[in-house]
């Protein structure tokens, strides 16, 4: 966080004499207390400072990458998930390059026909299939795809950086995002994905609101 040079004062002035009043700094920096209210609510809304009443301030001794670190460790995938592209097992392999073509997608989900996550289809799948002399038509997409468990998912409640995390381990581009099958124990509903796009937006998004 690019901080001003009045700002950069006040830290100094906190770490060499905390706890310290507001008062007490704006004396020192020969300015009213109403003038430094504002950078004080900003440094300390950042995470640099801790305020208690009637006591003062306190450096909290947190570095910017260290504040920036617990900032992405509060962004969670419910928050960001988008809408699974999806298709049924009996698609056809050819269907199901149309639709990656149509949606601008890196994966497709497959799901039976009650709704139930069934397996996953990527690009390099579709791409051996189309290798191949079979006619893509009468192929359906259950006979190439990733199937359960063999597949790496994340629930909404995990942290975005815990799927970042999962994409990076498990080299994939995206995963879906689930939760349990109402009607059928055991089984698992797509109710959203996490991409490598998710990532970055989630990141320019940060870079946006928060000046580094």
């Amino acid at each position: 966080m690019e901080l001003s040079k009045r700002q950069e004062k006040i830290l100094e002035i906190v770490k060499a004499e905390g706890p310290i009043t507001g008062e007490q700094i704006a004396e020192k920096l020969k300015l009213t207390r109403a003038t430094l209210r504002p950078d004080l609510a900003i440094l300390t809304m950042a995470g640099f400072l801790d305020a208690r009443p009637r006591v003062g301030y306190f450096y909290s001794g947190k570095t910017a990458n260290q504040l920036l670190g617990e900032h992405i460790r509060n962004l969670y995938v419910k928050e960001y998930k988008s809408l699974p592209i999806v298709v049924k097992e009996e698609t056809s392999v050819y269907d199901a390059i149309c639709t990656m073509f149509l949606e601008d997608v890196g994966s497709l989900y497959v799901i039976k026909k009650e709704g139930q996550l069934s397996g996953v289809i990527s690009r390099k799948d579709l791409l051996q299939a189309a290798m191949g002399k079979q006619d893509l038509s009468s192929v359906p997409v259950g006979v190439i795809m990733t199937r359960m468990p063999n597949i790496i998912t994340c629930r909404p409640e995990d942290t975005l950086y815990h799927a970042a995390l999962q994409m990076m381990r498990h080299q994939v581009d995206s995963l879906p995002v689930v939760r349990d099958f109402p009607e059928s124990p055991g089984d698992l509903e797509i109710i959203g994905r996490i991409s490598k796009t998710t990532i970055v937006k989630a990141f320019v998004e940060l870079g946006q609101n928060v000046k580094m």
